[in-house]
């Protein structure tokens, strides 16, 4: 490949997400569905006679009436205050953060009926707080914006420790945002004022322009995970590597019951010397994949006898098995059909046996 086109793909990608994203934060509060600060308190208003609804069980209320009617507020508080949203003020507009409020329900719904009335009250009283804060910024600024910046007291209300998230890592998130976006505007050429009528097609012509990058970026990112996963499914998967089992070697996907059923073929032939070591590495398969032992090339058979010997009643079968694999494979004894059913049978004892 040409070393222009390489470094024209090179510089691509991170053109286009640094404009895509400087596009977003830059133009996305034109796109923010907030709400006036008279709905907000309003909204705050509904959350207090919904939990002053719940602070106790009605008299005679059963407690799963209860539970339910108590859900059903929380729900209706948590859909009235969202977690995250903008109330707008004039031609102010401020992020308001919920998170502890959501917090604070959830933990409603785990007390006790001892801890819950207390925390309904501790729950109310702050609400109730916030909304005469915000009636009072309502009030002041309707007398002038000279007499109040209401914008600067409503976030400074917002912004207490009680109505603030805890999660600070969102909140540094948020600030390096807000002084990104501000830098832009401190560098960017400054767009004399509008008429009315110009300034509503700019914005409308804005929102398209962002509506069209974020669904551009949107595909983008879409195609870059769809295009990934094909390729990893594509990646072939490793091999697995053919098992030694004192000196025979398995095939990769050899199992234990492919190795018994060898061994009852062996029987059935009549070589039951043969049978019985072809059962007992098929022994040692299965406690392989029990992970009660670890196979290995090197590793004999009392290598794998010790192994279990933190289990007792599998050491005491395996002892006997190892015993009888020893007397007819390294020590040439004759193999009898008695002696082929008594090592089936403790195999399958073994097999019983949880490790």
């Amino acid at each position: 490949m040409p070393k222009a086109k390489l470094d024209s793909k090179r510089l691509g990608r991170p053109l286009l997400t640094a404009v895509a994203i400087t596009a977003i934060v830059f133009l996305t509060p034109l796109l923010s569905n907030a709400i006036p600060i008279t709905r907000y308190q309003s909204n705050l208003q509904r959350a207090i006679a919904e939990l002053e609804r719940v602070a106790k069980p009605a008299e005679g209320e059963s407690s799963s009436a209860y539970e339910q009617r108590l859900r059903n507020a929380i729900t209706a508080v948590q859909t009235g205050l969202p977690e995250k949203h903008s109330v707008e003020f004039g031609e102010n507009t401020l992020t308001v953060d919920n998170s502890w409020l959501h917090r604070e329900l959830g933990d409603l719904e785990k007390t006790t009926e001892e801890e819950r009335d207390t925390k309904v009250k501790r729950l109310l009283e702050r609400i109730r707080a916030l909304e005469e804060r915000v009636a009072e910024v309502q009030q002041a600024s309707a007398t002038g914006p000279g007499s109040l910046n209401s914008k600067e007291r409503l976030a400074g209300i917002l912004n207490r420790s009680e109505y603030s998230s805890s999660d600070t890592g969102r909140n540094a998130l948020v600030r390096l945002m807000d002084d990104f976006k501000r830098w832009l505007q401190e560098h960017l050429p400054k767009i004399g004022p509008l008429n009315p009528s110009g300034a509503n097609v700019v914005i409308t012509i804005a929102q398209y322009v962002v509506l069209g990058l974020a669904t551009a970026l949107i595909i983008y990112v879409v195609i870059l995970v769809i295009r990934r996963l094909q390729r990893r499914e594509r990646r072939p998967r490793a091999k697995k590597e053919p098992r030694i089992v004192l000196g025979e070697q398995l095939e990769p996907e050899e199992s234990s019951t492919d190795l018994l059923s060898d061994a009852e073929a062996l029987a059935r032939n009549g070589d039951l010397r043969a049978a019985i070591r072809k059962a007992y590495i098929a022994l040692l398969v299965e406690l392989g994949d029990r992970k009660v032992l670890t196979l290995a090339q090197h590793k004999t058979n009392r290598d794998y006898l010790t192994a279990v010997r933190s289990l007792p009643p599998l050491h005491s079968i395996m002892t006997g098995l190892t015993l009888s694999f020893e007397r007819h494979w390294y020590g040439f004894a004759q193999a009898t059909q008695t002696d082929w059913l008594e090592f089936r049978n403790g195999y399958q004892s073994a097999l019983q046996i949880k490790g």
